[in-house]
């Protein structure tokens, strides 16, 4: 077993979950994931895989048919999956990030009605926030819930939601000014913001009265899984399905699906970092030049030394935020910490695994083809490197305040 990236302090239980997983993605995702990635192919065999070992209800609670797992079980699992395919963790993470909003913030009718499901991958989540003008300003949201009797219209267009043709469940976040005069909803945007969950059928088009699903967006990398718009035109919700049964309380809910979201991104730079290194360290002790194998240049071991180092470190960094989350503590710090750092550790790490590559890099044959396409989604997803910075920045001025 290669030495980077190993996790003290795990149980008996966890290092049989992440071992299962590894065994998968060794057998059933690496073999089929370039392939399929260069095809734009949805992995619905991967998928029936991960289902069957339980993977979608792997930190649902056992009261609800789940796994009860902790997120740094689920961060590790999805680490596993990442190396094996980047897409493949895309498609379980948003399921995860609205499975945790609904057991740490939904009514108990709605985790009775939705957890059960999830757990068992009858349904799948999505769960959307930007849109196609707001960027990384959250507070911008224009897309807008009125309520009419006993139940909410919303109308608007949503950006880039992962999972969105493949889902049933679609956690989205809308302003609804209900309870607020113009002039409070205007000084303080993020109190007047409400998630709404969305049952949908999967599928494109019209996917229920009101809301449709146009198509999959055409993307340079992290093929495979959908990512789509979402269009609300006149869609009726019940009163019901407002997350945790109050209004205003959204944008909160959603920040903190967005740290389990962090940790995951993390995740994933780490996964794909680590396969980027094996390819790289392969390939090196295979390719010959001016009489021995490339990896004997010190050139060469300089650069492995690198990128073994990040690997580790980016590791570790993972790990630390998503134990923090686990014990209930704030983490907004450590995960932006780890997210920023192991994205941007990714990106390096692939880029130099494709320079040991030379010109075979450029070749869709060799598998580093597909990691440097895909590591740049990690960059910007679940907040650019620009949004880490702000908020570690901001936390760090809370914890260090000058006491002059």
């Amino acid at each position: 077993m290669a030495r980077l990236a190993q996790t003290a302090g795990l149980t008996d239980v966890q290092q049989e979950i992440i071992s299962t997983v590894r065994d998968f993605v060794d057998k059933e995702i690496i073999p089929v994931a370039t392939e399929l990635e260069h095809r734009d192919e949805y992995p619905q065999s991967i998928v029936d895989g991960l289902r069957e070992l339980g993977l979608f209800g792997l930190m649902i609670p056992e009261e609800y048919g789940g796994l009860g797992e902790s997120l740094l079980t689920y961060a590790l699992c999805v680490e596993e999956i990442a190396r094996g395919w980047m897409s493949v963790s895309g498609i379980i993470n948003t399921h995860f990030i609205v499975a945790y909003m609904l057991k740490q913030h939904g009514t108990q009718e709605q985790k009775d009605h939705f957890l059960p499901r999830m757990a068992a991958g009858d349904i799948r989540g999505a769960f959307s926030m930007s849109e196609p003008a707001l960027g990384s300003d959250v507070s911008a949201i224009s897309s807008k819930a009125v309520r009419d009797g006993d139940e909410y219209v919303l109308n608007g267009q949503k950006m880039w939601l992962t999972n969105g043709g493949t889902s049933s469940l679609v956690a989205v976040l809308v302003r609804s000014d209900e309870g607020h005069s113009p002039e409070e909803a205007a000084a303080k945007p993020h109190k007047s913001m409400t998630t709404f969950l969305i049952e949908k059928e999967p599928g494109f088009g019209e996917v229920r009265p009101g809301l449709t699903i146009p198509g999959k967006i055409d993307k340079m990398g992290y093929k495979g899984v959908d990512t789509t718009e979402l269009i609300m035109d006149g869609l009726r919700l019940p009163a019901d399905r407002v997350l945790g049964g109050t209004t205003g309380r959204g944008f909160y809910q959603m920040m903190d699906g967005v740290e389990v979201g962090r940790v995951n991104v993390a995740a994933r730079g780490c996964g794909v970092a680590q396969r980027a290194f094996e390819l790289g360290v392969q390939y090196a002790q295979q390719r010959h030049t001016f009489g021995k194998a490339i990896a004997q240049h010190q050139a060469i071991q300089f650069k492995l030394a690198e990128m073994a180092t990040k690997v580790e470190a980016a590791h570790a960094m993972m790990v630390n935020a998503a134990r923090k989350k686990d014990s209930g503590q704030r983490n907004d710090l450590e995960a932006g910490m780890a997210k920023y750092l192991a994205s941007e550790y990714c990106k390096e790490v692939v880029e130099d695994s494709f320079r040991i590559h030379g010109g075979y890099g450029f070749s869709k044959e060799y598998e580093i083809e597909r990691l440097y396409r895909e590591a740049p989604m990690l960059l910007i997803g679940e907040g650019t490197a620009e949004i880490q910075k702000m908020i570690i920045g901001r936390r760090l001025l809370e914890e260090y305040r000058f006491q002059g």
